[in-house]
């Protein structure tokens, strides 16, 4: 597969282009994205769903300039698709034959179906949680997508989207006739499709999101994985759709999003009552990034082995980490951690927030050694992008960032109480990754011995003449003690 791998996705209302750069054989990060709002669905609803030709222009200016960018970043691979507008469109053939004429550009033209599999490949791989039902809403259609397992088992596309909502009933001031028009939609269902949790793609979901994460004052700026309960929001939902165009941008809403947000929100309102979605995890992925994985990932399944993560790999290989040394740190972790796990009433999965942070604590000696725990607290934070949830994130990189410290201050931790374990557990972690980052002070992954002797952690064992001082110079909350033998 190509190094640097370019996706155009040409949906009803935007155009986008995403430049992904490969680091190993499943590693990878987006490299660039850039947007156009070309709405090549514009008035085709109103004409038996012809693309327009103001519309067709705007769409062929925005391509010339997405192969520009994707030339600049070296691109071997160009994937282009088309969804719901281009593959409705009775004169489809004329606008793909002049992309391919004017701009030598191939256009793959995929149906509801495939759409809504391609959703699924990204959210199965790159959200924390393997079971769910993808919600995709779009400017000319809505897929849904059943997930088990990391896998997709069902797929279907409705007829619903906020560009055809909006000429066909919104701009007549015809709520109740969207509300007729969906629900006839949903027939197509079958009651097949229902599961608590509801994985939202798009562009309304994502700003109905962005509103949420200002109204609650969220701490993360963080949109991929931001999680509520749906009961929770119901009554915003519901303000969100009957607002006027003034409100929304009181609310916050993008001025580009004005005036196709209350009916993408419409759609997923009745939606979730539906498929009996209970919490929404809000998705920065969708058909670009399912593109991108069918392809990379063609001989696997469309799924990465068990146990991989591509933003662990990523990290590892752009910052060039030796995991030989975490892999003996982990083991130590893990030896204190059952010592400690019934007395400090730990939970288990605390074990693996241990394992990535060891795993991943060198990332920041690239950039200053002496600051290596904070600069890899940012970017932990902000690259364990796919697979972990707000929670994991936010408690892997802050066990880096403080496991100096003897007392963890609560001002410290004050602005994501929310979403970290209590103060001490958070301690008790430190602890944990501490000692084992100080047993193997001098990188030879010694052989010790580590018991637990009252209310002391002993350890023994050959060449720890350096570890026996760090402790001694800078003890942590709990005491310890190290023989060099």
């Amino acid at each position: 597969m190509a190094k640097v791998t370019a996706v155009i996705d040409i949906g009803s209302n935007s155009a986008r282009i995403a430049i992904y750069r490969r680091t190993s054989r499943f590693g990878f990060y987006l490299l660039r994205e850039e947007k156009s709002r070309i709405r090549i669905s514009e008035g085709a609803y109103l004409n038996n769903g012809n693309l327009q030709e103001f519309a067709i222009e705007r769409a062929l200016k925005a391509l010339r300039e997405f192969l520009l960018i994707a030339k600049s970043h070296k691109a071997r691979k160009i994937l282009a698709v088309a969804t719901s507008a281009v593959r409705d469109a009775p004169n489809r053939s004329y606008f793909l034959s002049r992309v391919k004429r004017e701009l030598g550009l191939q256009i793959k033209v995929i149906d509801g179906t495939r759409e809504a599999e391609l959703d699924g490949i990204a959210v199965a791989n790159l959200l924390y949680k393997k079971d769910g039902i993808g919600v995709d809403i779009g400017g000319g259609s809505t897929e849904v997508t059943l997930i088990q397992n990391r896998r997709v088992v069902k797929a279907i596309s409705l007829k619903l989207g906020t560009v055809r909502l909006k000429e066909l009933f919104f701009e007549r001031g015809d709520i109740e006739g969207a509300k007729e028009y969906i629900k006839e939609e949903f027939k197509k269902l079958k009651g097949e499709y229902h599961h608590k949790t509801i994985f939202g793609i798009g562009g309304s979901i994502r700003a109905f999101s962005k509103l949420l994460m200002e109204k609650n004052e969220y701490p993360l700026d963080i949109l991929h994985g931001y999680t509520y309960k749906v009961e929770d929001e119901l009554e915003f939902m519901e303000e969100v759709i009957y607002a006027s165009d003034k409100k929304l941008l009181k609310l916050g809403v993008k001025p580009d999003r004005v005036d196709t947000i209350r009916e993408g929100i419409l759609i997923f309102r009745l939606l979730l009552d539906e498929l009996r979605g209970e919490e929404v995890i809000t998705s920065g992925v969708g058909v670009r990034e399912g593109v991108f994985l069918r392809d990379l990932l063609r001989n696997s399944g469309y799924r990465f082995p068990g146990n991989f993560n591509p933003s662990v790999r990523t990290i590892i290989d752009i910052y060039n980490i030796d995991t030989s040394l975490a892999s003996y740190e982990i083991k130590i972790a893990n030896r204190l951690f059952d010592l400690l796990k019934d007395e400090w009433e730990l939970k288990e999965k605390y074990r693996s927030h241990l394992a990535y942070a060891l795993k991943l604590s060198r990332a920041g000696n690239l950039i200053d050694f002496y600051e290596s725990h904070k600069h890899t607290d940012y970017i932990l934070l902000n690259s364990l992008n796919y697979g972990f949830s707000h929670q994991d994130r936010l408690l892997i990189s802050k066990i880096i960032r403080f496991h100096k410290k003897r007392e963890i201050k609560k001002k410290e931790i004050e602005k994501f109480k929310k979403l970290l374990p209590s103060r001490e557990t958070l301690q008790k972690l430190c602890f944990i990754f501490w000692v084992a980052r100080v047993v193997n002070i001098n990188n030879s992954k010694p052989e010790v011995e580590i018991w637990k002797e009252g209310d002391k952690i002993k350890i023994k064992g050959k060449n720890l003449y350096l570890a026996k001082g760090e402790v001694q110079r800078k003890p942590h909350f709990y005491p310890v003690e190290i023989e060099d033998l």
